[in-house]
């Protein structure tokens, strides 16, 4: 956990002529490269120290460019694009070896009154009765493993993880409850830059799901292309949220997933968007 806390610590490089610059370092993956949810909340807090503390984000669109290199130190630059009266639009470019691995655009608002309603959450189980899965043999495994001592997330599926398998009949949803694993300062930046982190565990699998294909399968492949984000309202990463999934098509080696995420009391805290690539070897 302090991990994560630790590459949201940006560092100020200072202003350029049309540019904010900050510098980053990245979490260890065993594959080497940069976690798509690192680079995005560290892109949400960039962005976000060119802004008052009051002025909240509330929407990114971003591009996965190139597969990052977690060896490697990251570039942040901030263009300030608009400054209105309730809102400010911010476009976050993080860079490797000269380049760009993630590109960002993200809108600021202050805090205003106005309409609201939004879709209950599903009844599903209550993690507390979801077996643990750092109890289970999914955390005795080589591949799986580390997923279950180094990573700073608590996951619970329901209605089942698909590491090695895919339970079931194969359908294109499922729904995962997280959490971080420890407490988090009071910080409404932090937790909604946490929480886009967290956006980006778990959303390809009811894409796969829905092909029973496990992420054990020999020779698969998954790239996130793009990830869009909504924040409706606050919420806290150190308790329980519900991240309800679906993917309403998949075409062209292509896969579009959405969703929806809860706090545990049932208020939608964010919605989602992302579009993967999936390859899977051709017999």
């Amino acid at each position: 956990m302090q991990g994560l806390l630790d590459v949201l610590d940006l560092k100020d490089a200072g202003a350029r002529t049309t540019e904010d610059i900050f510098t980053g370092t990245s979490q260890p993956m065993p594959t080497g490269r940069v976690y798509g949810g690192q680079v995005l909340s560290q892109s949400v807090v960039a962005a976000a120290r060119t802004l008052p503390a009051d002025r909240m984000i509330h929407s990114m669109h971003g591009y996965f460019l190139r597969p990052g290199d977690v060896e490697d130190g990251i570039t942040f630059s901030v263009d300030r694009i608009h400054d209105g009266r309730s809102f400010s639009t911010r476009r976050t470019q993080a860079y490797q070896a000269g380049v760009p691995i993630f590109s960002m655009i993200a809108s600021f608002q202050d805090e205003d009154p106005g309409v609201d309603h939004h879709e209950p959450m599903p009844e599903v189980p209550n993690p507390e009765d979801l077996p643990d899965p750092a109890l289970g043999a999914e955390a005795q495994h080589p591949m799986t493993r580390r997923l279950f001592t180094q990573r700073p997330v608590d996951l619970r599926h329901v209605p089942s993880s698909i590491y090695f398998e895919v339970a079931g009949d194969p359908v294109p949803r499922q729904a995962v409850w997280m959490r971080a694993r420890r407490r988090l300062p009071d910080d409404r930046l932090l937790h909604r830059a946490a929480l886009g982190y967290l956006s980006d565990l778990t959303i390809q699998e009811p894409i796969l799901r829905a092909h029973g294909i496990p992420w054990s399968y020999p020779g698969l492949r998954v790239a996130s292309l793009d990830h869009a984000m909504w924040w409706h309202r606050d919420a806290r990463v150190d308790d329980w949220l519900l991240y309800v999934q679906e993917s309403p098509s998949a075409r062209g080696g292509r896969g579009l997933a959405t969703g929806r995420i809860y706090t545990r009391q049932g208020v939608l805290a964010a919605s989602v968007a992302q579009e993967i690539m999936v390859r899977i070897p051709q017999d």
